[in-house]
């Protein structure tokens, strides 16, 4: 497989220094990409990065995924993002664990000669004096070089000058290619198109500091069709993990895609081939309504994210919210999922001890909840067969609810028309 070939079909590649792809197709080579590690798990925007290393790795070549436990703990250099605050040597090796423990659901780490590797420019920093980065490091890189480097960026922001800090941690970066083109063979360095006056720092500093060859690609920016950014909702960030975003929410951020959008996604967030992906766009030009390219894309990225059960249960919980899959299935459900299933419907919590002597199902919807806003409105609804509890249609205004009536001992949820649902919360 030639790698380069790869991301260049599927719309990935931005840009490439000359004589990468040929030292590619000569062999196995050692390449990297760095990862934020400012929380314990990375999210979908990442995802674009880990599926350029799987693509690396099958073609053959050896991935190192470089996690910044130095760079994490010196927060964002310019000071202006909330996200990447200073981080303490616990809370650092934390994520660490965290991010570890998913690349290698992505990534085969025994494998041979190219194997992934994850490694950490702690681990090579932590012992660094500053006198010494100075001196072996900072006088082969200069200010003006840094400056001109990103001089275009500057000069779209207003910006004239680079703080000392954002010039440290941009060497600093530069010296991670180093430190890994010296050490550990690594020739090529990759990232979003974002990154590529880092990278070249870096090939700069190899080239100066050793007189060595070092090369760089970089992939695009993953961006949505109507201008948003990619990877985000109203709750915040989609996360990898299961705690953070549920994989029914995962599942359903893909589904969601706009039919452009899945065009694009499926290229670069699946393994599909070419033939495939072409298969998958004429069946959805041909009946859009089917939504058959979302449902393939999330399908396949939910199952290698979350597993084939955990997809299961995402499409269960689909059709429970959707279709006609029976008030049952939430039995098979913990109580993180049980809320995570309804995140965004309005819940109510009210004590268990309402329910040991029984309430009719007006005093339930407008009383001790206020699913309706009077009584009249719930009686005339109940009476028009409009609402539910638990998937079953209210018969009369006198049905009575108790503690039997619970789901998974603790819930009822209340049903006005098909879409309109309510999540009752019984405590104690």
């Amino acid at each position: 497989m030639n790698f380069v070939e790869e991301l260049r079909w599927r719309g990935m590649l931005h840009d490439i220094m000359p004589g990468t792809e040929e030292l590619l197709n000569k062999g196995m080579a050692a390449g990297y990409i760095g990862f934020d590690p400012t929380a314990d798990s990375l999210h979908v925007g990442s995802l674009a990065q880990i599926m350029t290393l799987i693509h690396f790795q099958r073609a053959g070549h050896k991935p190192y995924a470089l996690v910044g436990g130095a760079t994490g703990m010196v927060g964002d250099p310019s000071g202006k993002s909330a996200e990447r605050n200073l981080l303490s040597e616990e809370v650092l090796q934390h994520n660490l664990a965290g991010i570890q423990n998913q690349l290698e659901k992505f990534l085969d780490f025994n494998s041979g000669a190219n194997s992934a590797e994850m490694v950490n420019n702690y681990d090579w920093f932590k012992d660094f004096s500053f006198l010494n980065f100075i001196r072996d490091v900072g006088k082969h890189i200069t200010v003006n070089y840094m400056m001109a480097k990103d001089s275009v960026k500057n000069r779209i922001s207003g910006d004239t000058g680079m703080s000392f800090t954002e010039f440290t941690y941009q060497l600093v970066q530069g010296y991670d290619f180093y430190y890994l083109w010296k050490h550990k063979n690594c020739v090529l360095q990759m990232g979003g198109s974002d990154q590529w006056g880092n990278i070249v720092t870096g090939t700069e500093l190899i080239r100066r500091k050793d007189a060595g060859e070092a090369y760089a690609l970089t992939t695009q920016l993953i961006k949505k069709s109507d201008g948003s950014k990619f990877g985000k909702t109203e709750g915040g960030n989609i996360w990898l993990d299961p705690q953070k975003t549920s994989p029914y929410k995962f599942y359903q951020f893909w589904l969601n895609t706009s039919d452009a959008d899945a065009k694009t996604y499926v290229r670069i967030f699946t393994l599909f081939d070419e033939a495939t992906i072409n298969a998958l766009e004429a069946e959805q030009d041909a009946a859009p309504h089917l939504r058959t390219l979302q449902k393939a894309l999330a399908k396949d990225i939910t199952i290698r994210v979350h597993g084939e059960a955990e997809y299961e249960k995402a499409i269960k919980s689909s059709e429970f919210l959707f279709g006609n899959t029976g008030i049952e299935f939430l039995n098979e459900l913990n109580d993180d999922e049980v809320i995570g299933l309804f995140e965004g419907v309005p819940n109510f919590a009210i004590a268990k001890n309402e329910l040991q002597q029984g309430i009719n199902a007006v005093d339930l919807l407008a009383g001790v909840t206020a699913v309706f806003p009077s009584k009249g409105e719930a009686k005339k609804m109940i009476q028009g067969g409009g609402v539910a509890i638990n998937k079953q249609k209210i018969g009369t205004v006198d049905d009575v609810y108790n503690t039997d009536s619970l789901i998974n001992g603790k819930y009822l949820v209340a049903q006005k028309g098909k879409k309109n649902y309510y999540l009752i919360i019984f405590e104690g």
